[in-house]
């Protein structure tokens, strides 16, 4: 049997509403759209590329569209504030994807994740031709071959070899009434 892993997040309240109900709690699209308001689109698109790809590497639930972000380390942590939940959950290795922190940083700000320094430099010197940014490349319709690229880059998540920070996250894709060890408000 493989020992369950020791993770923790922090929710809305109203995760207890789902749990009582269903037993389960899944992220939706209208949470992230409250959460994030005019930013929301920006999480939907990474969100959308990330459980694509995702689900090439790890299980998703059928009905699992949007990560719930966990952190790894008791240290690491978030806070519970008011109207929130702290939930600690131990749950099966094949469940959590552990990434990290500065790649999903780079995806979620429309950033090319360089393989190594010289792939960075080629990459920056790219840009530096056309005279722009990985963002304005990314949300343009005129730089279709830069944004391939960039997008593609983003598989780099992935590659635990190719690391741009000792910092990490891990993502999980519901939360089981079972797996709660405790829950804080």
């Amino acid at each position: 049997m493989t020992e369950k892993i020791k993770v923790w997040t922090k929710q809305h309240e109203n995760i207890r509403n789902d749990l009582d109900h269903s037993g389960r709690y899944l992220v939706k699209k209208e949470y992230i759209v409250n959460k994030m308001e005019e930013h929301a689109g920006i999480y939907l698109d990474t969100y959308n590329w990330l459980y694509h790809t995702a689900s090439k590497f790890m299980e998703i639930p059928k009905d699992a569209k949007y990560p719930i972000w966990v952190s790894v380390t008791e240290e690491s942590k978030i806070q519970n504030s008011e109207g929130n939940v702290l939930l600690e959950i131990l749950v099966d290795p094949e469940k959590l994807f552990i990434m990290d922190l500065d790649k999903w940083g780079y995806i979620v700000n429309y950033m090319y994740i360089p393989k190594d320094p010289e792939d960075a430099r080629e990459h920056e010197e790219l840009l530096k031709r056309y005279g722009i940014d990985d963002s304005t490349a990314y949300m343009s319709s005129f730089y279709p071959s830069v944004k391939n690229k960039i997008r593609k880059s983003w598989d780099r998540l992935f590659d635990a070899d190719i690391e741009l920070s000792p910092a990490r996250v891990g993502i999980i894709w519901e939360v089981k009434k079972e797996w709660i060890v405790k829950m804080d408000s």
